[in-house]
């Protein structure tokens, strides 16, 4: 078809007239020609960011990049949530794209994929100016002259924050290293506190080290659910000697919530339950911690419980894991592994 039409007339000159567009490109091929709608060109790295952002939350990834079969991607953090929602529902996680079955033995890391994302440029959330991606961290932590930063005296109470290249200048004008020592001494003792927390926690735990009588065990929780109309996951151990009775830990997520795939925010709880007869009470201290044979992400915590034959099962204590990712991280695999230390209280 042509693009113009030549009209004439007796007499005179021949006049151009534009053909309108009645048959506009489509948007797939527009996509491929590197157009916009309005026909502008798309640069090559915007194109790129479309082609290799995840399919769930249509973000560039900024770590490790699964695909389904079908070759469909997932950033690590969507990946894990989707197995973690399957896992609460009962059902089989799928590619949210072809909705074939995805799991951490079907589902592969895409290296090339990877490296491509980490090439692309992004922006400082700072400064506005463009780096690779495998440089802005680096740039945002150390390099970039408009990131935050605090004043050096933060530690005796100044609040000043603002951007790097303006620091000096109100360090050289804070008032608070000219401040006396009693002025200061609120700042000091909120610090104080916050450390004497974790020194008695540590010195707690090197104290009961000290007991007569302690044992760990490597335990490894699978998840199972119940029979109710609702079914409500559980992970729990096998059987397990200590102190010469029978124990299981078990485990639920976000304690009583009716269904808990419902929630973005998610914690892990757990109880150590008795399972032989005793004759005396038993003062246990216990406390779970990432073990060798696991890789969760938890700050010890030490719980306390007497065990009586009327009272065998402790009540449900908050697993003290990193945020609420690693509850996700958790989930997605088949079985949590960790390490039990218990120590038992002689009267």
């Amino acid at each position: 078809m042509a693009d113009v039409e030549v009209a004439s007339s007796s007499g005179e000159h021949p006049e151009v007239v534009e053909k309108t567009d009645e048959f506009p490109e489509p948007d797939k091929k527009r996509r491929k020609l590197g157009k916009s709608s309005d026909g502008k060109s798309v640069k090559l790295e915007q194109r790129l960011g479309g082609i290799l952002c995840c399919a769930v939350c249509l973000d560039l990834p900024r770590s490790a990049v699964y695909q389904c079969t079908n070759g469909h991607l997932m950033c690590a953090g969507c990946f894990t949530h989707l197995l973690a929602d399957a896992r609460l529902r009962d059902e089989v996680a799928t590619c949210p794209n072809c909705r074939i079955e995805i799991s951490k033995g079907v589902a592969s890391r895409n290296l090339a994929v990877e490296k491509a994302v980490s090439e692309l440029p992004a922006e400082c959330q700072f400064c506005n100016k463009e780096f690779s991606r495998n440089s802005l961290d680096r740039h945002e932590e150390l390099l970039c002259e408009e990131r935050l930063t605090s004043c050096r005296y933060s530690r005796i109470g100044c609040p000043w924050r603002g951007p790097f290249h303006e620091s000096k200048e109100h360090e050289s004008v804070c008032t608070h290293p000219h401040k006396s020592g009693a002025e200061v001494m609120e700042t000091l003792l909120v610090m104080d506190n916050k450390l004497e927390q974790e020194k008695r926690l540590y010195d707690h735990i090197f104290d009961m080290l000290n007991y007569e009588k302690v044992i760990f065990n490597d335990l490894q929780m699978k998840p199972y659910r119940t029979d109710e109309f609702m079914h409500k996951l559980f992970y729990e151990t096998s059987r397990f000697s200590a102190f010469n009775h029978q124990w299981v830990v078990k485990a639920r997520i976000n304690n009583s919530q009716r269904d808990p795939s419902l929630s973005s925010e998610r914690e892990m709880t757990y109880q150590l339950i008795l399972k032989t007869k005793t004759t005396c009470p038993l003062s246990m201290s216990f406390l779970v911690i990432r073990g060798p044979f696991g890789d969760m992400k938890v700050t010890p915590k030490v719980d306390k419980f007497d065990f009586t034959d009327q009272d065998n099962e402790s009540p449900y204590v908050r697993l003290a894991l990193q945020d609420s990712s690693e509850c996700n991280r958790l989930l997605s695999c088949k079985a949590i592994n960790f390490r039990l230390i218990m120590f038992l209280v002689s009267k």
